[in-house]
């Protein structure tokens, strides 16, 4: 089973969701109705979410705190099936391309005086040693 297939595979129920999202369960139904997320239904026609639905989310909240209207979320979405690329034709970045691109975003989110997401991500890396 392919890691792409595990994180399509809906899940969740949209009470975890909310947990996950810190999103309310209308906020949630308004994204979908906008076909911004499309959870798959139980045979009781509950909505149960995928982890790739949860990124969505996620990333919706992320460009509606940096001031994007839904009008330009659907285009970011829009734009992302468009230009839809296969893990294959990724274009590989060297390590120093990807340490500047990080660092960057960590000083765009310090001028905005707001944590980067990504910074949370890589704390992890970054462990003190003990002397």
């Amino acid at each position: 089973m392919s890691r792409e297939y595990r994180r399509a595979m809906p899940l969740l129920p949209i009470s975890m969701v909310m947990q996950l999202t810190e999103l309310t369960a209308r906020q949630i139904r308004y994204y979908e109705e906008h076909k911004l997320i499309v959870p798959a239904r139980s045979e009781g026609n509950r909505r149960m979410f995928s982890l790739d639905d949860v990124d969505a989310l996620l990333e919706i909240r992320e460009l509606l705190d940096q001031g994007i209207n839904m009008a330009g979320i659907k285009k970011v979405f829009d734009m992302r099936v468009k230009h839809h690329v296969n893990n294959s034709n990724v274009l590989s970045i060297s390590d120093a391309e990807l340490r500047s691109i990080l660092r960057d975003e960590m000083q765009q989110a310090q001028i905005a005086q707001k944590s980067s997401l990504r910074q949370g991500d890589l704390s992890r890396f970054f462990q003190k040693k003990s002397e």
